[in-house]
């Protein structure tokens, strides 16, 4: 929403109750955000952390621990789409993300039976359903998707994945509008980026290639992919954009990925150090040629792009799966 102009929408990448009812509210009055994304460890560190809770957990008491969090994150998502519900009638986007269990990530079936009962429970249409980019998250998607059901396809690394994540999105929509008129589904295609650079700046620096780029140049030729098939249902949303450190300026994830019909998801303290100097000229696309001729410098520079990518995808669900058993430990 920062730059309607160009098709840019920034989404905030935090959930906690009481933000949601003050500092949310005003990011989207000011024009700041159209969207909001959550995940497990967003929601871990929000409910181990806040107070906001309490009241809610003491009615819980005598619940599993998962229905415990169910609840909690239900009632947050369900605020969430309320507050931004305006701008998704108005078709600027308004849409809030919750994942499925972590634990479901090879499993089509559960995947999809718990992605449907969120949306229905939740109750609002402008929810996403965030599903991993495994195997099994492919069929999940293409089955959410043909129920009407929105859907944030997340952890994609590589372009394979961004493919299969494509083709799986698009059946899953045509069978929708074959039977559907009115609006479509959407999907966003969640390609995470500063997880290259941290694993690898060090390494390309040495071998003389430029530092804070691959994630950047990755991102941006997973964004031609999606643009390629040129459905306005279907866009590229840039995660991970946080930085770490000192490296680079807080919102240079943001800058360098300024992009007509995408969004950019980023934590509150990246938006905010984004606004103090805002870009409204895009940054994207890249040339196929540039892109192919930095892959072949990493290459020479002795980095395996697929096991890169099998890697971080590893990292990634871990990391999603022990966030989510670390909050289920402390609910019980």
């Amino acid at each position: 929403m920062v730059n309607e102009r160009i098709g840019f929408s920034l989404w905030l990448d935090f959930i906690e109750r009481d933000y949601l009812k003050n500092g949310f509210r005003e990011l989207i009055a000011d024009g700041v955000i159209n969207g909001a994304t959550s995940n497990p460890a967003i929601f871990a560190s929000s409910i181990e952390k806040s107070a906001a809770y309490t009241a809610q957990l003491d009615e819980l008491k005598n619940h599993s621990a998962k229905a415990k969090y169910e609840a909690l994150a239900k009632e947050d998502i369900r605020l969430a789409a309320e507050a931004l519900y305006p701008l998704y009638e108005e078709n600027r986007d308004g849409f809030v993300s919750i994942e499925v269990d972590p634990f479901l990530c090879d499993d089509k079936e559960g995947t999809v039976e718990e992605g449907r009962r969120l949306y229905r429970e939740i109750g609002m249409p402008n929810v996403m359903v965030k599903v991993p980019a495994t195997e099994a998250g492919y069929g999940a998607m293409r089955e959410l998707m043909r129920d009407g059901i929105n859907v944030n396809a997340t952890l994609i690394f590589s372009p394979m994945q961004a493919l299969k994540t494509l083709d799986a999105m698009q059946e899953g929509l045509e069978i929708w509008r074959a039977t559907n008129e009115g609006r479509s589904p959407k999907g966003v295609l969640s390609v995470f980026v500063s997880r290259f650079d941290r694993m690898l700046d060090a390494k390309l620096e040495r071998a003389g290639v430029q530092p804070g780029r691959l994630g950047v140049v990755n991102a941006a030729r997973i964004y031609n992919m999606v643009e390629s098939r040129r459905d306005s249902s279907l866009r590229t949303l840039f995660a991970s954009t946080g930085v770490k450190g000192d490296a680079y300026e807080a919102d240079y994830y943001i800058k360098e990925l300024m992009a007509p019909h995408s969004v950019n998801t980023a934590p509150l303290t990246t938006i905010e150090a984004f606004l103090e100097h805002p870009l409204h000229a895009p940054k994207l696309p890249m040339d196929e040629e540039a892109i192919a001729n930095f892959f072949s410098s990493v290459e020479r520079a002795g980095v395996d792009m697929q096991e890169v990518y099998e890697t971080l995808m590893r990292e990634g669900l871990e990391a999603f799966k022990e966030a989510f058993s670390g909050l289920l430990s402390h609910l019980e």
